[in-house]
């Protein structure tokens, strides 16, 4: 069921349009969205050099190809191009227009320019330069979601070095598993910060950082809340963020196309963080497609995305720049002091793309909000959602309190830094659907033998190259890259979700593959799972993992749910559910047991910890299943591993 058409007039007012227009000036006409996209995973050169041209991305060397040969992995993009992703996200706009707002628990609120922000980073490039970085070298940070940190992410990318990222709510052991592997020279810090009303000490953290990694030669400090970064035998020689920023030496290192810009990390929570590198060229195409043509961002916007520097969206918010629009950081309890506090952020900056958790959304609904009624919101043309799924009845709530706004609903993932599926101006909005696959992304379902399938579900996977597609894994020899994404499909990228394809063209993401519910031969993917449960008014979160019987039975499938203030699990509400469950789904996915437990286990961008659960309950040591500190709440394991009898 379509809930919003395509607007009559988005050839004329949208960055979508705008690209048609340009696209038919030099003789490609595209009846629409379905016409284009064909094109867009069919002739990568056409498409490809389309998008570098019409967002102006400028090669000091030029390139002597495209995409010279489309196999995977190992696709070579733009050979011979130099460029700089910094450059292009420093030069759109002028001086005196904002380009940061900040919006933080820890201290007021800040704004730089763009003429500001230019200066800081020549600053904080000269700072590492003197520091002795250069290309190839990297810088990590364990930062909150502040200018200071996007300061120092244009910096080291404008001299070629690497950069990666934390967020100081993970503790020492999961830093040092990530940041240990990439073997950085400079690592910028916080001391603390505040988390709504809670101040957090993490200089205890930091020492064990810089500890754990022997290869850091200099710490800088960047203030931020009431704990100075005290010397210590780890830290010895720590310099201030107004001390690297003394000098200023404007300038961006011509790099290759593929050389390397950031490094981000898997959740770890399906074993060791893999290190996945991006490069340069990848991440700036991609990101001018997606925030141009998908996201709808043009000079002047503004976008608020909630996001911590330990996530990939800190990135493609980052990216907004490269469109001339101004970003918003948030940084604290998303929370805190109540549900509405984002919304009040939306208005107060007029942002026109604010970004939202599915379960944020989902939370404001049943709380009753109506936030367009309570704050201007007059400006906001889009509602990104992104994370996790979002059920049908999400899709109403958004359309009955934002009418107007388009909801852009995607999925993508850190391993190729931006959206695999999404919605934007050109595709109608269904609601409990995903528009379609993004334009350059030749996603697909797949059954077990390879063959692609509509109206079933099957393994997502992407048939032709993205430039964004990791450089590799790093210290890889490329084996480990090789069957994360290639050994299922050889030559096909398996991502790892299980997703149903319509004939329109739209799809529903079902959950993760590992995660898929088999009883009997039926195969059904959680997500379907809780949209029924989480309806239910005694439930307010789930938690489904199927623990398969190795001779071939049915196995057995739990469900946890936390209940609602006053809610009681009793043979009642079982009752409800298992009905419920019946009736929607199969009579296979009446659970076998039902648990009350205080809250679902989820990393800290809200995905649900399905797999680790599984594992736990199978008898796997906790320590050897995931970090607690990549958990949103490290005590929400504790119930999973009495249940399995280990301790917590």
């Amino acid at each position: 069921m379509i809930l919003c058409p395509v607007a009559p007039d988005v050839r004329e007012t949208t960055e979508i349009g705008r690209y048609l227009k340009w696209l038919e000036d030099r003789g490609h006409a595209f009846e629409g969205y379905a016409d284009l996209h064909r094109w867009s995973v069919t002739d990568l050169d056409g498409f490809w050099s389309s998008i570098k041209d019409f967002f102006g991305v400028r090669f000091p060397t030029p390139a002597t190809a495209v995409v010279p040969d489309r196999r995977m992995p190992g696709t070579e993009w733009f050979p011979g191009a130099t460029l700089n992703y910094a450059e292009h996200a420093l030069s759109h706009r002028p001086d005196d227009e904002v380009a940061i707002i900040a919006y933080s628990q820890t201290r007021d609120r800040g704004e730089l320019t763009w003429g500001q922000l230019r200066d800081q980073v020549a600053r904080a490039r000269a700072g590492l330069a003197r520091l002795g970085v250069g290309r190839g070298d990297r810088v990590v940070a364990y930062l909150p979601n502040i200018p200071e940190a996007v300061v120092a992410y244009l910096a080291v990318a404008s001299l070629g070095a690497i950069w990666a990222s934390c967020a100081p709510e993970f503790g020492a052991r999961s830093v040092v598993d990530r940041f240990g592997q990439i073997e950085p020279r400079v690592l910028l810090t916080v001391a603390g910060y505040r988390y709504g009303a809670k101040d957090v000490d993490r200089r205890a953290e930091v020492d064990a950082i810089r500890a754990g990694l022997p290869t850091v030669e200099h710490v800088v400090h960047v203030p931020y809340g009431g704990h100075e970064l005290r010397r210590t035998q780890e830290i010895t020689d720590v310099l201030g963020w107004s001390d690297l920023l003394a000098e200023s030496a404007p300038g961006f290192e011509p790099v290759g196309f593929a050389h390397p810009l950031c490094v981000l990390f898997s959740s770890g929570t399906t074993g060791k963080p893999k290190a996945i590198v991006h490069g340069h060229g990848g991440i700036l195409l991609e990101h001018l497609k997606n925030h141009g043509l998908s996201w709808d961002l043009r000079p002047g916007d503004r976008i608020l995305w909630f996001s911590t520097t330990a996530w990939m969206m800190w990135n493609a918010l980052v990216s907004g720049l490269l469109t001339g629009a101004s970003i918003v950081l948030v940084d604290g309890n998303p929370l805190y002091p109540d549900l509405a506090w984002q919304w009040r952020l939306a208005a107060e900056t007029r942002a026109t793309l604010m970004g939202a958790s599915p379960g944020f959304l989902m939370a404001c609904r049943k709380a009753g909000l109506d936030p367009a009624a309570e704050f201007d919101l007059s400006a906001l043309r889009q509602l990104g959602a992104a994370g996790s799924p979002l059920p049908a009845e999400g899709f109403h709530w958004v359309r009955e309190r934002f009418p107007g706004v388009l909801l852009n609903v995607g999925s993508g993932g850190t391993d190729v830094c931006s959206g695999i599926v999404q919605g934007s101006p050109l595709q109608p909005v269904r609601a409990g659907e995903i528009s379609g696959p993004c334009l350059g992304v030749d996603a697909k379902a797949f059954d077990e033998h390879g063959a692609s399938v509509v109206g079933e579900l099957g393994e997502l996977v992407i048939t032709a190259p993205m430039p964004s597609m990791p450089v590799g894994f790093w210290g890889d020899s490329g084996e480990r890259y090789r069957e994360t994404y290639f050994s299922t499909y050889p030559g096909v990228w398996r991502h790892g979700d299980w997703i149903r394809f319509t004939p329109e063209g739209s799809c529903v993401i079902a959950g993760r593959s590992d995660a898929t519910l088999n009883r009997g031969g039926v195969r059904l993917g959680t997500a379907e799972f809780y949209a029924v449960v989480e309806e239910l008014p005694e439930i307010e979160d789930s938690l489904v993992v199927h623990l398969e019987d190795p001779a071939g039975g049915n196995g057995d499938l739990r469900l946890f749910v936390v209940l609602r203030d006053g809610a009681e699990l009793d043979d009642v509400v079982r009752g409800k559910i298992a009905a419920a469950l019946r009736g929607a789904l199969s009579p296979r996915h009446v659970p076998d047991a039902i648990t009350a437990v205080p809250a679902i286990p989820r990393n800290r961008t809200g995905k649900k910890l399905e797999l680790p659960v599984k594992k736990l309950l199978r008898g796997a040591p906790v320590d050897e299943v995931v970090g607690r500190d990549v958990l949103a709440d490290a005590a929400s394991l504790d119930p999973f591993v009495a249940l399995a009898g280990g301790p917590a």
